[in-house]
């Protein structure tokens, strides 16, 4: 592969990668905890957008209940973003080569 073609090739690739992180900013994704009692919003970046908990869960007396579900939700919804973004970035850099790195 000759030096322009790959450079060509970088190029393209470079604005596949930018166009999909600008969609990945905007695509927003769900998480959630304890039968969708708690769920939680963020963008496929991991920018936080939402938190929604039902009232119910709301006791004083065991807040530690409350806590370990806002948690869950945050990790399901970091993992539902960590899923989108390669299936979004992965085919973009799947099977490159580039000579020398």
């Amino acid at each position: 592969m000759n030096q322009q073609a790959m450079m060509r090739q970088i190029q393209k690739m470079q604005a596949e990668m930018a166009k999909a992180q600008e969609e990945l900013a905007v695509t927003e994704v769900t998480g959630q905890a304890g039968n969708g009692l708690v769920t939680v919003t963020c963008t496929a970046t991991g920018d936080w957008r939402g938190i929604k908990i039902d009232p119910k869960l709301i006791d004083p007396d065991d807040p530690e209940m409350l806590q370990d579900l806002v948690l869950a939700a945050l990790n399901d919804a970091k993992a539902v973003a960590e899923q989108t973004q390669q299936e979004r970035l992965g085919p973009l850099t799947a099977g490159m080569s580039l000579p020398g790195f």
